[in-house]
């Protein structure tokens, strides 16, 4: 996937947001301002797919309760949907937005898979407390956050792209 830029995978995955959240659940969404960075977020609930091939990543999709329960409601058809049914449905709605990606690049050039989607549920927040000394992390890749809303607001959502 040398060949791929990241502005491509950028507006591919952009547009696989809202093509899936269109098809899926008859939502439009528009996405916000693009910050060209992975920064941490608050989500009551995440869905994280891993990229490999040419290229080594992630797709992640944070969203709050209220999104979430709307994903489920839409994609699942459930008025009440419970705990299991809101995680599988971000877990599908990440699979959906990931397999676009993979489709629109595996024919191209060859060398691109999906991991299995993983569902994190319950608050997350960013860690404010001081590394340790000696202790970083040094990520050489490109990320950006992209936020969704759609027109009345019910939708917020964030897909970052990490790779």
């Amino acid at each position: 996937m040398a060949g791929i830029s990241f502005e491509e995978v950028m507006f591919t995955v952009m547009t696989a947001t809202q093509d899936t959240f269109k098809c899926y659940m008859n939502i439009e969404l528009y996405a916000g301002h693009v910050d060209r960075k992975v920064a941490p977020v608050d989500s009551d609930i995440t869905g994280i797919i891993g990229v490999a091939g040419d290229r080594v990543g992630y797709i992640i999709v944070a969203a709050d309760r209220a999104t979430a329960q709307l994903v489920a409601r839409e994609m699942l058809m459930d008025d009440e949907p419970d705990e299991d049914s809101i995680r599988d449905a971000i877990g599908e709605l990440i699979n959906n937005i990931a397999g676009a990606f993979k489709t629109k690049y595996h024919d191209q050039y060859g060398n691109v898979a999906m991991g299995l989607p993983l569902v994190v549920s319950g608050q997350l927040r960013t860690v404010t407390e001081p590394a340790e000394e000696g202790a970083s992390m040094n990520v050489q890749c490109k990320g950006v956050t992209i936020p969704f809303t759609n027109k009345d607001g019910s939708a917020n959502l964030k897909v970052m792209i990490y790779m």
